[in-house]
Formats: C-alpha cells, structure tokens, sequence
C-alpha cells in the first residue's frame, strides 16, 4: 500500500457501492470504518494510532461496539492490527480497492482441468483450501483444526474439558454478522456457550472475571488473545 492521498469521492463511491454490500458491514461497523478511514489514508497516513475511547467518543457510540466492529473489520481484510497495547491501537487502513473479495462460498478450489476441459472438482479430501476463506464449520477435519488449536482448554474460562463437553462457539455472534472463519470460531465449554449468548466477547471475560473465575492476569491474556484472533495470529494447527 502506497502512503499517498487517494481521491476522496472515488474511495466513498467504492464504499458505498462496494465494500458495505460485499463485507455486510453493519451501520456501526461503516461508521468506524468511515472514521477511520478519514484520519488516516484520506489524510495521506497509512497507519493510525487511536485508542477506542477516543474512536466511540468521537462517533458518539459506546466503547463495547466500537471494540466489537474494529474486531470485525480486523477479521474482513479493512484492517490491518499493527500494534494493541495500553496506549491503544495502531492500524493500516485498506482502502476499499485493497481488500480482498470474499469468496461466495467460503472455500477456494483448486482443481485442474482435465484432458477434456473440464473442470476437477478441488472439494474431495487432498483439495487445498485457502485458509482465510474456509468455512470452518463446513467438515469435521477443519472443525478439529479449531478445537485442536485450543489444546483442551475453553477459550473463555481455560478450564480443560473433554471433546464431548466441547462446543465450537462464535466470537462474534450470527445476529451480528459473524462469519465461520478460524478467526470467529472458538471452542468453549458448554457453560461459557450457554452464558455468553449473544454478549460481547470482553464484557463477557470481564464476567468471569467479576464471577473470579479468571484471574487479572488470566483476563488480560484472554483480552490480547481476542485481538491476536481477530488479526490472525491465532491459526489452527492442523488447517489443510
């Protein structure tokens, strides 16, 4: 990405026309994305360095969705995470033109055509996969991958549970526009599964916390892991 000043009214025109409908972008998710996107690339920055409290005030929305839709953006592409830490945020802001399409359906074939031109269908066992377009709910093998990836444990409470009490769990919930990719997908034990709902994933750990099931330190590594999921960082072991 070149740290030049694009053209403002084509960026907006490709928000609008593009991004918000191909991402599902909530209205509070385009609202943070807009914000910004305006102190940043449009001002000829490539990377910002804001904390929420700042952003929330700013558009006048409370910090738990703010968090909620920098998280999300995170995990589309519009976002590049940088650096989180007490200070706040350091993003890389991806114009519209610079983040990837979504695949339709989540997985990206790549069969070869046969002698008489057709194509080989790249869904059978040995089929690669892109692994941030995958849906993670599609088969056993990458529903393993994510528990795999959480070694035993709830990603929520750390307490260590057996596969029959284990349930794959959505960061950031359906209802709001979450998607199955390794980066929303958490295994956690049914009680977390049952009590989260479609709470917050933070204002949930601050929960448990208040509950004394994490402790202060166990809340600020579970708080750091939902970033490093959100960007990431956190892939599953086994993915193909």
């Amino acid at each position: 990405m070149k740290n030049e000043k694009p053209r403002a009214e084509l960026v907006w025109k490709q928000l609008e026309d593009l991004l918000v409908p191909r991402l599902r972008l909530s209205l509070i998710e385009r609202t943070v994305y807009a914000h910004l996107l305006r102190h940043s690339r449009l001002e000829g920055k490539l990377r910002l360095r804001f904390s929420i409290r700042w952003l929330a005030r700013n558009i006048r929305l409370s910090t738990g969705p703010v968090r909620e839709a920098v998280r999300r953006l995170v995990a589309q592409g519009a976002l590049r995470l940088v650096q989180r830490s007490k200070a706040g945020h350091v993003v890389e802001v991806r114009l519209p033109e610079e983040i990837r399409p979504e695949k339709m359906n989540g997985i990206e074939s790549r069969g070869s055509d046969n002698e008489d031109g057709a194509r080989e269908d790249g869904a059978g066992a040995g089929a690669a996969i892109n692994i941030e377009e995958a849906d993670f709910l599609q088969n056993t093998t990458l529903r393993k991958a994510i528990r795999a990836r959480e070694r035993g444990q709830c990603f929520y409470c750390l307490r260590r549970t057996s596969t029959a009490v284990q349930c794959l769990y959505h960061v950031v919930p359906l209802a709001r526009l979450g998607c199955n990719s390794y980066r929303n997908l958490v295994s956690s034990c049914i009680e977390c599964n049952s009590q989260k709902g479609e709470k917050l994933a933070d204002n949930f750990l601050r929960r448990l916390y208040r509950e004394g099931r994490l402790t202060a330190a166990e809340l600020a590594a579970r708080l750091r892991a939902l970033d490093a999921l959100a960007s990431g960082k956190l892939r599953p072991p086994q993915a193909p």
